[in-house]
């Protein structure tokens, strides 16, 4: 039910893996990818404080670019993906509007 805008959205200061939209609010996608398994190291884990701020930064940009008025409700998710190769099956979680 999104509509992408945009992929691979990039300043000097951040990028952004995907920006969609749905129900009127845009999303910010950050999307990590492991090719297996590892307990403590899980996809999501890797969006640390510092990933978030070039994000958030970059969604900002974004939102001034589009001259969107009013400014449009808008969140930033995580789409954690583990690829097991040899069952060739995707285990993918959906971490909706993270707390910033």
């Amino acid at each position: 039910g999104f509509s992408i805008l945009d992929r691979n959205y990039t300043k000097k200061w951040g990028e952004i893996d995907i920006i969609a939209e749905k129900n009127g609010v845009v999303v910010f996608v950050e999307v990590k990818a492991n090719h297996k398994e590892i307990i403590g190291f899980e996809p999501e884990l890797r969006v640390n404080k510092e990933k978030i701020k070039r994000i958030l930064r970059a969604a900002r940009t974004f939102i001034a670019e589009k001259r969107y008025n009013p400014e449009p409700e808008w969140q930033v998710d995580i789409v954690a993906i583990t690829i097991d190769k040899d069952r060739k099956v995707a285990k993918i979680k959906h971490f909706k509007n993270i707390d910033t």
